[in-house]
This record gives C-alpha cells, structure tokens and sequence, in this order.
C-alpha cells in the first residue's frame, strides 16, 4: 500500500512536469545524495580505483561525482518515463542505423541486442518496439518490491515493448520462434553473474572479471545474430543509439567469442565516457583473479 501511495501521489504527479523541471530538481538531489548520503561512496570508488588504477584519488574523486550527477538525472529521466509521450520519447532516444537490425526483419530473423548499464538503459525499454521494425522484449530481473515491480513495468511496456525475465526468457523465445515473430531481445549483460562456475571469465578493466553467458548460449540455442548497441548522451535529455553487429552466425564462431567481443565493446564504451557507467553496482562481487580464462 504505502508503495502505491508513493507512486500515485509522488513519483506519478512528478512525473508530468516539464523534463527542464525535473531537471531543476535534480541538482539538489544531487548534493543529497553526494554530501548527505554519500551513497555507495566505498563501493564507487573502490570500483573506479581497480578499474582506472593509473589515476590519482583526485581524478578518481572527480569521476565519482560525475557518477553521482549522471545517476541523479538518470532518476529523473525514470520519473519522467511513467508518462512520457511517444513523440517525446522518439525525439529524445532515437537509433542512428535502424536498418543494420531492421534487415534481419526483413530476413525473418530474431536477433539479440546486447547492451549494459550506461547511460539511460531505461528509455529504451521503453522505445525498443519503436526503435525497430521487431517486436521489442526486454528481459531482467526481478525486483524486490513486487509491488513497485508491477507498476514500473506498465510504464515500461505502454508503447508495445514485452518486459519479460530471465528466469522465463526460454519459454517467451521458443513462442516467439514456434510463432514466427521476429523480435529483439534487449539483453544488459554486464550484471554481475549469480553463478561463478557458469560464466565466461576475461580481462575486463584491468581485472579479471565473469560474465553471465545467458546471450551467446540463447544466440547459439536458437541460431540468432548478435547485436551491439551503445548509447551516447549528445546532450542533456537527449541520447543516440548508435548499433554494430557482433556476428550473424554464432555457429561460425568458437564458444566464448561472442562473450570476448562484447567484453571488448563495452570497455571501448565506458572508457569513451567513464561517469556514465553504474559503478555503484556490486560488479566485482565474486573474485575471479584464480579462475582461468574463458568458459567456466
């Protein structure tokens, strides 16, 4: 109750302001969460210093703020999402090469659209049946709070977009596949893995770090191209998604490669613009300096 009472007469209300608005917001939310609660500060920047060892705690204390920033509007990019137009949504967060997915449309072809944390992941969700002529299924994890869980993806899937997660991703791609309806599995695959023994293991920010295996073994299972997507902040509310491919065949490539390609791609990425990645997530919970190489 007390989470429908905090969307409903918060979050929701919130949510129809004028995105400069929102803005105006963010900047003491900002200073709350840098000053006041100093939110997952150890994690940061234990996170950073492993990741970018040949900076000075300087740099490193100036790249955490920019974290916090860029995690403030990111909140407030969220809020907005509950009732954001189509048209708004479209003119905000739009896909540079559409017809690099949209031919494997045109094939008859699903295909798997592997991305991570950076940036604004959600707005994407959001557009990706927009985005492309597939139809667009974004899979995740459960949230804690059931309740939230449930409004949160109605927001999400209001412009046709399928929320669906991972523990029944299997089911939705075998109907997709038994129902020949090519569509677009948004897949963030730099979550730190559940199961150690079952990931892929590579040099990533200069440490040792798993990957979960989820995307090449579903590209592999049911035959689907790989896709890379990034996307790029041009300018304050306003983002690119600028999409490469990884391979068009998985059966052509050797066990792990997809993995190794997409490791490499997401490290170009956050190194591009390093503030805009979540480092306030637990990536390196499990130590992997002992494990050796590739497939677990």
């Amino acid at each position: 109750m007390l989470t429908k009472l905090l969307f409903y007469l918060i979050i929701y209300p919130l949510s129809v302001l004028p995105l400069f608005v929102l803005y105006l917001i963010a900047f003491p939310l900002y200073v709350i969460l840098r000053y006041v609660l100093s939110y997952r500060k150890t994690i940061i920047d234990n996170n950073l210093l492993r990741s970018f060892p040949n900076l000075n705690f300087k740099s490193i204390k100036k790249m955490r703020n920019q974290f916090y920033w860029h995690l403030t509007q990111l909140g407030i990019e969220m809020v907005k999402m509950i009732s954001m137009s189509r048209k708004n949504v479209m003119r905000r967060y739009r896909c540079s090469n559409p017809e690099l997915v949209n031919k494997f449309f045109d094939e008859g072809k699903s295909v798997i659209l592997m991305s991570s944390h950076y940036n604004n992941w959600e707005w994407m969700v959001l557009s990706l049946d927009m985005q492309f002529k597939h139809h667009g299924i974004g899979v995740g994890a459960h949230n804690t709070n059931k309740v939230f869980e449930k409004l949160i993806n109605r927001a999400r899937t209001r412009y046709g977009t399928e929320v669906v997660f991972h523990d029944n991703v299997r089911e939705v791609m075998e109907y997709h596949e038994t129902n020949h309806i090519p569509a677009a599995y948004m897949l963030l695959s730099d979550q730190n893995p559940s199961i150690p023994k079952r990931c892929y293991v590579t040099n990533f920010l200069n440490q040792k770090t798993g990957f979960l295996r989820g995307s090449e073994g579903f590209a592999r299972k049911y035959d689907l191209p790989v896709l890379y997507y990034k996307v790029v902040k041009e300018k304050l509310g306003h983002y690119r998604i600028d999409v490469e491919v990884i391979c068009e065949s998985p059966s052509e490539l050797p066990d792990g490669a997809i993995m190794q390609r997409y490791a490499e791609l997401l490290e170009d990425t956050i190194k591009s613009n390093p503030p805009y990645w979540l480092w306030s997530h637990r990536r390196w919970k499990h130590d992997f300096s002992d494990a050796p190489m590739g497939n677990q």
